[in-house]
């Protein structure tokens, strides 16, 4: 019978001054480089920052979801 998989989450808070979608894609980049076979995504909460009327910097917080490594039976 084939194991079904556990998932473990973080939280990685991306930012950008472009947009709240560079903001999302820098810190799944990000988390690339640390956490192994990541799995998806959850946008958690979107903030930014308004200078003179203007949006000048964005802030994102995602739970990133990946499979725990197999544990081999003896």
């Amino acid at each position: 019978m084939k194991t079904m998989p556990t998932y473990q989450t973080v939280e990685f808070t991306g930012t950008s001054a472009k947009s709240s979608d560079e903001a999302v894609n820098n810190a799944i980049h990000r988390a690339h480089q640390t956490v192994k076979d990541i799995s998806w995504f959850q946008l958690i909460e979107t903030r930014g920052n308004v200078e003179k009327g203007q949006v000048r910097h964005w802030q994102v917080t995602l739970k990133i979801g990946f499979a725990l490594e197999s544990v081999s039976k003896k």
